[in-house]
């Protein structure tokens, strides 16, 4: 936890990374780190000069899609919806080690038309983001998006923090990546796929088990969640069985080691 005097000292220097630029376009997930740095941006250029952009794909689950005009709504913040065309892109949809370069790559093509010439877009990316494997961020990098959250030096504990301090809904928010981070390395992605997992998730979560993920091997299904949870899964395996079996597949498993997130990187080392 980070003591009150590195977060204020970090919130500072986000301010003033903030108030460096005339205008932002956040990309905003509806996650902990795109909400705070919104919700920064808000308070710091006002509600003339902020606008939260959402990328909108089969990859984007219709229950993140909700928090984010959600939370909009709650922060009276202008939100904008685009759809994206990294469906459309054959090196998406191969699905290897840069999937992530070229979903991002269709965000910034979106979004850079909208923004002008005077805007800025700016990437809720934390310190932590940048040791694991994201080549989205490069992309948008070399697009000329901006990472203050970085430049202010928050790691995620200090986002939830900041995010708790200013009583914001999603400080303690799971982690939720996008749908085709479900997929493993080399299986192509499609809207099918993307479909059945998000219901197959939206299915566990109608059971109580809010933070999990649901990795897609063809007719298998892999469970992760807590370690603190695995009993409760294994108690209930009967419905737990059941509801993902009518999502469309034939094996039901669950990862003893937990829910670990981005753990599909690992293929790549």
């Amino acid at each position: 936890m980070p003591s009150d005097q590195e977060l204020d000292a970090a919130i500072g220097r986000l301010c003033d990374a903030i108030a460096a630029h005339d205008q932002l376009y956040v990309a905003f997930s509806g996650g902990a780190d795109s909400a705070f740095l919104a919700a920064m941006a808000l308070d710091v250029l006002g509600p003339e000069r902020v606008v939260a952009i959402t990328a909108v794909s089969p990859s984007l689950a219709a229950l993140e899609r909700d928090d984010c005009a959600a939370f909009a709504a709650e922060r009276d913040m202008r939100w904008i919806e685009v759809e994206t065309d990294e469906m459309e892109q054959a090196a998406y949809r191969r699905n290897d080690g840069d999937r992530c370069f070229w979903c991002k790559d269709a965000l910034m093509r979106a979004v850079v038309p909208l923004a002008g010439p005077s805007a800025v877009i700016a990437l809720g990316v934390n310190l932590d983001d940048l040791g694991d494997h994201r080549p989205g961020q490069r992309a948008a990098a070399e697009a000329g998006a901006v990472f203050p959250l970085v430049e202010a030096g928050f790691t995620k504990a200090m986002v939830r923090e900041a995010s708790r301090r200013m009583g914001l809904s999603t400080w303690d928010k799971p982690a939720a990546a996008c749908l085709a981070s479900r997929i493993p390395y080399g299986t192509t992605v499609s809207v099918a796929v993307l479909g059945r997992v998000e219901r197959a998730e939206r299915a566990l979560r109608a059971l109580g088990f809010d933070e999990l993920r649901v990795r897609h091997y063809d007719d298998t299904a892999r469970i992760e969640v807590p370690t603190t949870q695995l009993a409760d899964v294994v108690a209930r395996h009967a419905e737990v069985v059941e509801a993902i079996s009518a999502c469309g597949y034939r094996y039901v498993t669950l990862d003893l080691a937990g829910l670990r997130s981005g753990n599909l990187n690992q293929a790549l080392t």
